[in-house]
């Protein structure tokens, strides 16, 4: 027996292939969106920002602890 080859077949029906199908289609998925509220999404860009702040401070330490030591070394 050999084996077949598989067939294609697009999963989009056509009218989705159009712009008007397209931003129907993603209105229609934004509506599916679970939005947070006002708190939970204050809380949340809050602590992005500190990581990132934190993030930011600790690479600076070590960039400046091997500058450091860089020049300790090679003087």
């Amino acid at each position: 027996m050999e084996p077949t080859a598989p067939t294609t077949t697009t999963s989009q029906p056509q009218a989705e292939a159009s712009p008007k199908g397209f931003a129907a289609a993603s209105l229609d998925e934004l509506r599916k969106v679970v939005w947070p509220s006002r708190q939970q999404l204050f809380s949340e860009s809050v602590a992005v920002i500190l990581m990132v702040s934190l993030s930011a401070a600790a690479i600076a330490a070590v960039d400046r602890f091997y500058g450091w030591a860089a020049t300790q070394v090679f003087r």
